[in-house]
């Protein structure tokens, strides 16, 4: 099953704040929802633990993510793939464009994600809103990190 989303966030930070904490590995395992474990694995690769629920189905996914594309500090492809054993595996991506605006930055993303096994037989409708939601989630922790106030020195 596949699904696709696509989003805007206003972000009361400079445009090479928001790359660096785009980069930060501490600050991504903050944002993504469920996340237990991220470590860098090499310069373009983490390596991820994430626990999912999805709306009956409790499940922790192991994977990796690997950033692409990267065109400091304007845009990068963020793509990922996990197991979560006997429920199923996931796999996808987001395009992240950045741009100045409004004194802060103007982040867009585009997502593509599939999922495989017993979590796809959940339904179409049950996924997105779940995706909705981790994405919501994760820019809302994300644009809060990065208000002046939360900024370190």
């Amino acid at each position: 099953m596949a699904l696709q989303m696509t989003g805007e966030v206003q972000i009361a930070a400079e445009i090479t704040q928001v790359w660096a904490a785009l980069n930060d590995k501490d600050v991504l395992g903050h944002c993504i929802p469920g996340c237990r474990e991220i470590d860098w694995v090499s310069e373009d690769v983490l390596s991820a633990v994430v626990v999912a629920k999805l709306g009956p189905v409790r499940a922790t996914f192991s994977g990796k993510v690997t950033i692409s594309d990267r065109e400091e500090p304007v845009r990068y492809r963020i793509s990922g793939e996990g197991n979560g054993g006997i429920a199923g595996a996931a796999q996808g991506g987001a395009l992240v464009h950045l741009s100045a605006s409004d004194g802060g930055t103007l982040l867009r993303y585009e997502v593509e994600a599939r999922v495989a096994g017993k979590i796809a037989q959940l339904g179409q409708r049950l996924i997105e809103g779940t995706a909705k939601t981790n994405a919501d989630e994760f820019f809302t922790k994300f644009a809060a990190l990065m208000q002046p106030a939360a900024l370190p020195a």
